[in-house]
C-alpha cells in the first residue's frame, strides 16, 4: 500500500503540475517528489488527450467535424490552463527578441506577450487545427488516436529533456511554476515505457518511424536550446511539447499518404 500511495502521489503531482485538475488534499509537494513525478508526464498527457478526444467524440455526434476539432482543442487548452501555449509564446519572444542569454531569460519571464509570441501562437494553433482536419478526412476516428498519442508522446519528449540537459536557473521573480530540475534513469525509463506502450497499443504501422523521427526532433530542439540559453527552462520544455505534438500529427499524416 505504501508503494501504491507513493506512486499515486507522484502521479497527482504530475497532474497538478500540467493541468488545472486539483490534487487531493493529502498530496504534499517538495523538490524531491516533483523531480520524481516527471516519470508520469506521459501518463498525464494520455489523460489530457483522452479529455480532448472525449469532447471531440461527443461533439461529433451533433456537430460537424471542423467544429468538433475546435472544441477538442479548446478542451485541451482549458484543462491545462494554456500552460504549454504560454511557454511556447514566451520561448518565441525570448529567442526572437533577446541578444544575450540574460536578455532571453528576462524576456521569457515577462508576463506580456510580444510579436514573436503572438505569431507563434496563432500559427501553431492554425497548424494544429489544419493537421487534425486533414487526419479527419482519412478517418474521423483517427483524430481520437492522434489526440491521445500526440499529448502523450510530446510530454514524454519534453520530459526526457530534463534527464540530459542543464537547468538554467531563474531567479525568484520568475512567473513559472516550480519545475523538475533533475531526473534519474528510473524516471526516464518509466517515461519511455509509457510512450512505447502507447504507440504499441495504438496499432499504428508507422510506430517505429514515428519514434525515430521524434528522437530526431528531440535532438534538434536540444541543440537549439543549448545554443540559445545553454540548457532548458520550464518555458522551453513547454515549447518542446507544443512543437513535438505538431510534428507527431505531421508524421501521422505523412504515414497515411
Amino acid at each position: 500500500m505504501d508503494v501504491l500511495r507513493r506512486e499515486l502521489t507522484l502521479f497527482f503531482i504530475a497532474m497538478g503540475f500540467f493541468t488545472r485538475i486539483p490534487m487531493p488534499a493529502w498530496v504534499k509537494v517538495d523538490a524531491d517528489t516533483l523531480n520524481k513525478a516527471s516519470r508520469y508526464f506521459g501518463l498525464v498527457g494520455i489523460l489530457v488527450g483522452a479529455i480532448s478526444a472525449l469532447v471531440y467524440e461527443l461533439s461529433l455526434t451533433v456537430l460537424p467535424t471542423s467544429i468538433s476539432i475546435i472544441l477538442a482543442m479548446i478542451a485541451g487548452v482549458a484543462v491545462t490552463g494554456a500552460f504549454h501555449e504560454d511557454a511556447l509564446a514566451d520561448t518565441a519572444d525570448g529567442f526572437g527578441g533577446g541578444w544575450t542569454v540574460a536578455d532571453k531569460l528576462r524576456i521569457m519571464k515577462d508576463s506580456r506577450i510580444g510579436t514573436y509570441g503572438a505569431v507563434s501562437l496563432v500559427l501553431s494553433m492554425l497548424l494544429k487545427y489544419s493537421l487534425l482536419i486533414e487526419l479527419a478526412l482519412y478517418d474521423a476516428e483517427l483524430v481520437i488516436v492522434a489526440l491521445i498519442l500526440g499529448h502523450c508522446l510530446s510530454r514524454v519528449l519534453a520530459g526526457s529533456i530534463i534527464f540530459s540537459e542543464t537547468y538554467v536557473s531563474e531567479d525568484n521573480s520568475s512567473k513559472s511554476k516550480p519545475l523538475a530540475e533533475s531526473q534519474t534513469t528510473n524516471e526516464l525509463v518509466i517515461l519511455l515505457v509509457t510512450a512505447a506502450l502507447a504507440l504499441w497499443l495504438s496499432g499504428l504501422g508507422s510506430a517505429i518511424l514515428i519514434a525515430v523521427s521524434l528522437f530526431l526532433v528531440r535532438w534538434l530542439l536540444v541543440t537549439a536550446f543549448r545554443r540559445q540559453i545553454g540548457g532548458y527552462t520550464g518555458d522551453t520544455l513547454g515549447a518542446a511539447q507544443q512543437v513535438s505534438e505538431l510534428v507527431f500529427y505531421m508524421l501521422l499524416l505523412v504515414s497515411l499518404a
